[in-house]
């Protein structure tokens, strides 16, 4: 179980970086990852549904450690996009005062949940038997009230506590880090209006990818000298943007089923529109 599980995980977090680097725009990217992510738990509760617990022991281990690591991420993606859709429209100082508020919520959880919080921090396993065994749900145990909406073959009174735990620090970490880049990030219009010659890559960092590994792959860098990282660090320099785990992403476009030079055979289909239309006006 252990294994097949762990395999599904790291499948997920590979499609999951994948779209982190192919889509831009934080909600569409949202949507697409609830999407993935909705396809992945129902792999795991397939495999789920064809395990036989030989103790308790294997019981709890899947409700402790196994399951929140997939539905954590579906509780932050998911609020992620809840953020972005409602993020208003406004000033620094505006948008500073949401996600702060942002914060406060997370605080007001964690304080309505310290017993939990401090016995799942601090590795107790005293409880387990109460927290992560199907069936054994305990009103006085603060349970949340989307345990009594749930599929009660597929969980337990806590390990939703558990995911929401991983995922609150995966958003709080993405609050901070958008508190962080407010000062830093300059109005659109003045993006719009700049002339003093910058060009700014919006395409998106896959399609710049394969253009990269095209142009390499050519040898038309310093007589082919060039190595792989060198470009790819140039480019990251020209445009201001990071690429992230380029080589990943490489593998992942090798493996596409199909059109796996889709970027580069949308250029050459676009330039030789561009040529027949010039010559029809002529």
């Amino acid at each position: 179980m252990n294994s097949k599980s762990n395999q599904l995980l790291i499948d997920l977090n590979e499609q999951l970086q994948f779209i982190d680097i192919e889509i831009d725009d934080k909600i569409k990217r949202c949507e697409k990852a609830i999407e993935i992510i909705i396809k992945g738990i129902e792999k795991l509760k397939k495999l789920f549904s064809k395990e036989n617990f030989k103790n308790q022991e294997q019981e709890i281990n899947f409700f402790k450690n196994i399951k929140p690591k997939f539905t954590s991420k579906l509780i932050f993606y998911n609020a992620v996009y809840k953020i972005e859709t409602k993020k208003p429209y406004g000033g620094e100082r505006i948008v500073k005062k949401y996600f702060n508020n942002e914060l406060d919520k997370l605080k007001r959880y964690f304080d309505n949940n310290l017993d939990f919080y401090k016995y799942y921090r601090t590795g107790n396993c005293y409880l387990d038997y109460k927290y992560f065994i199907r069936g054994t749900f305990d009103i006085k145990l603060t349970l949340d009230s989307f345990y009594f909406e749930v599929d009660h073959d597929f969980s337990t009174s806590h390990d939703f506590k558990v995911a929401k735990i991983l995922a609150h620090d995966l958003i709080q970490v993405y609050l901070e880090d958008e508190l962080a880049n407010l000062g830093r990030r300059l109005p659109k219009e003045k993006v719009q209006h700049n002339h003093n010659g910058k060009q700014c890559w919006t395409g998106s960092k896959v399609a710049l990818i394969e253009l990269i590994y095209a142009l390499h792959s050519e040898g038309i860098f310093n007589n082919g000298t060039s190595d792989l990282k060198s470009v790819t660090e140039y480019f990251e320099t020209i445009f201001e943007i990071d690429l992230g785990q380029y080589r990943r992403t490489f593998l992942e476009i090798r493996v596409r089923k199909s059109d796996r030079t889709k970027f580069l055979n949308s250029l050459k289909n676009k330039l030789i529109t561009r040529m027949d239309k010039i010559d029809d006006d002529y």
